[in-house]
């Protein structure tokens, strides 16, 4: 028996050294074409052709690296010289192709950017919206795709390859790829307390990010619970003044149990979902008092709106009015007559703005935990279009977010919000494979259409 076990672990040695020897790359072998950017890829996030060192450095590529790494997130990163060993017709869908891994593919070709995907990781809009959101004439690569990754990670399905292991660098430059060396010891030793360990770090993960999401999303909901508790001492109406009925008695009684749902929903919500229906029940309270005002003033109830798109703190909105968002197109919006008078005298609207990593923002302008919020205000299918073209409105077009941050109102539709066609990148494209159009980033490489 022993001589038996000393031959099977002679056995994997020998192994071992075949593979060190098969993967190592020839002395002095230089990465160069698109095969060798693949099998990079296959061994780590970042990809940095020697020819285009200059726009990556190694430290920059292994921090950027890192982070998707530790995301665990198929993401894929190249950085490449803008020369005849790259053409950039269908350069990232033969990228894709090469490398052989489901993902999202970013690409810095010279001065230009461009991004594909694999649909079931991440919708061919999405990609669209991220990649006019980044990509500006002069940007540098590193700011440029570290824009890209920490808008597109949070949107991103799916899992990092194992190939990647535990850790890693950029693939910047050649040697042994001692990564999927790495996971390959790990499986011939202890591949099933691997697994369970990657299993149990994503749980973690993703705990982690709920309760993270859950803890903005509270900080603002308490907000609108608090301004609204305010509009109800402010209430000059007492249920038994004179010329009280009992239609205004019961406007005033669905704005106190309005108000009283939302605490109670809020105080139980454990997930960023849960967050919906308390936005719900303030959208209902603040109607409720619209239609009040309304009666007490010999008015007809009025219209029953969405809130107002700026602030719903605003209460209902009255009518509509033309916006652009930063580096989006056109769409109507309801506003509230104070915004709409300052819209039409060329003034800003007064913008609901909440906490980001960057300072405060217009909530359209933050992250997905925000959906739930804006969820309960403008449920009934009308936020996908308000929010077309918004980094909110691309991370909640994917059906991950959706189901999580948005609920149904955010599946399916076009969130191009881009002078892109979703027409252009049919079903017959590579497995699903669907991106964001040519390498425009100042140096003006068109990728010649859809991928």
């Amino acid at each position: 028996m022993r001589i038996r076990a000393i031959s099977i672990w002679s056995a994997l040695a020998g192994l071992t050294l075949l593979l060190l020897l098969t993967l190592a790359p020839p002395a002095g072998a230089r990465a160069t074409g698109l095969s060798d950017a693949a099998a990079a890829l296959k061994q780590g996030p970042v990809y940095v052709d020697p020819a285009a060192a200059g726009q990556l450095s190694k430290a920059e590529a292994d921090a950027l690296a890192k982070k998707i790494k530790d995301a665990d997130k198929p993401l894929f990163v190249a950085v490449l010289p803008a020369n005849a060993q790259f053409p950039p017709e269908n350069l990232l869908r033969n990228l894709r192709t090469e490398t052989g891994v489901t993902g999202l593919y970013a690409v810095r070709l010279g001065d230009g950017f461009n991004a594909a995907a694999d649909r079931s990781v991440i919708s061919g809009d999405t990609v669209r919206n991220l990649v006019t959101a980044v990509r500006q004439p002069g940007v540098s690569a590193a700011t440029e795709l570290n824009n890209f990754v920490d808008q597109a990670l949070p949107t991103l399905r799916g899992s990092a390859p194992a190939s990647w292991g535990a850790t890693g660098g950029s693939g910047q430059g050649s040697g042994v790829p001692v990564a999927g060396l790495a996971v390959l010891g790990a499986v011939v030793v202890a591949g099933g307390a691997t697994a369970l360990t990657v299993s149990r770090r994503r749980r973690q993960r993703k705990e982690a990010e709920e309760r993270a999401a859950l803890d903005r999303l509270r900080v603002v909901v308490d907000e609108d619970i608090t301004a609204f508790g305010e509009e109800l001492e402010r209430l000059d109406f007492h249920p038994a003044e004179a010329g009280a009925d009992d239609a205004m008695r019961g406007d005033y009684e669905r704005a106190l149990d309005s108000y009283d749902r939302a605490k109670s929903l809020m105080g139980a919500a454990t997930r960023p979902h849960e967050v919906r229906p308390v936005t719900e029940a303030l959208e209902d309270g603040r109607y409720s008092l619209a239609v009040l005002a309304a009666r007490r003033e010999h008015r007809p109830p009025p219209e029953r709106r969405a809130p107002c798109f700026f602030d719903p703190r605003h209460g209902p909105s009255t009518e509509d009015r033309t916006w652009t968002p930063a580096g989006g197109a056109a769409r109507e919006v309801p506003v509230c007559a104070a915004d709409a008078a300052r819209i039409d005298d060329g003034l800003d609207p007064r913008a609901r703005t909440v906490e980001t990593d960057g300072g405060r923002r217009p909530y359209w302008e933050a992250g997905p935990a925000y959906g739930p919020w804006a969820g309960g205000y403008f449920g009934g299918g009308i936020l996908p279009g308000l929010l077309v073209g918004t980094m909110l409105g691309s991370m909640l077009a994917t059906p991950a977010y959706a189901a999580e941050y948005g609920g149904a109102d955010f599946q399916g539709g076009d969130f191009s919000g881009a002078d892109f066609s979703s027409a252009d990148f049919g079903s017959s494209d590579f497995g699903g494979f669907d991106g964001g159009g040519g390498f425009d980033g100042g140096g003006g490489f068109d990728g010649g259409g859809g991928f």
